[in-house]
């Protein structure tokens, strides 16, 4: 970290950048104007406060976006706020096609930075529904190979939530089975989905 708050990291990932380079050098900046951390995760510029993950600056094909980590808390009295996927709880995203988006909303960006760390300061969290039905076959399997469903009981909510709408989405039983055969051994070895 310099003492301007720029992460050498992220001045290599955006040096590298092509497709959102402007776009993210200007999201960077409204970001250092609030004082958070600049650190590099996920190979994404992140900004944190405390240690604890506030926005991220991230792009696609179609758009590049601010994602607020806890952006369900955020009041979003601009009706900006996108929500990626039904799945996903916590997380709201802002998305842009070009500069001049996030120059215009720059004002209202700021406002939605410093509320994302009021919102860390006073330690709300979002409250994860982690009521999901185990499908069947992955319970047969459990009563089967007791250290598979010991293991699956230490991975993180979010890997277990990952596996369980994975398994879930496939409509035949045959096909949850094959589905839960393949990924039993990253199960057992404390992995998730995508590792």
């Amino acid at each position: 970290m310099t003492n301007s708050g720029k992460n050498p990291k992220v001045d290599e990932f955006l040096s590298k950048s092509k497709k959102w380079k402007d776009e993210y050098g200007k999201l960077r900046d409204i970001v250092l104007d609030s004082k958070l951390t600049e650190e590099f995760k996920w190979g994404k510029p992140c900004y944190t406060y405390k240690n604890k993950n506030v926005v991220l600056i991230h792009g696609f094909k179609e758009y590049c976006a601010f994602l607020f980590h806890k952006g369900a808390l955020l009041k979003d009295t601009h009706g900006i706020l996108i929500q990626q996927t039904e799945n996903v709880q916590a997380a709201r995203q802002i998305r842009f096609t070009n500069v001049q988006e996030i120059v215009e909303l720059e004002p209202i960006l700021k406002t939605y930075v410093n509320e994302a760390i009021e919102i860390e300061k006073s330690g709300l969290e979002v409250k994860l529904k982690n009521d999901f039905t185990i499908p069947e076959e992955l319970q047969d399997k459990f009563n089967e190979i007791p250290a598979l469903k010991t293991a699956f009981e230490e991975l993180t909510p979010g890997r277990q939530r990952a596996y369980i709408l994975y398994f879930s989405k496939a409509k035949q039983s045959k096909t949850r089975e094959s589905r839960i055969e393949k990924y039993m051994q990253q199960i057992l070895d404390g992995k998730g989905l995508n590792d």
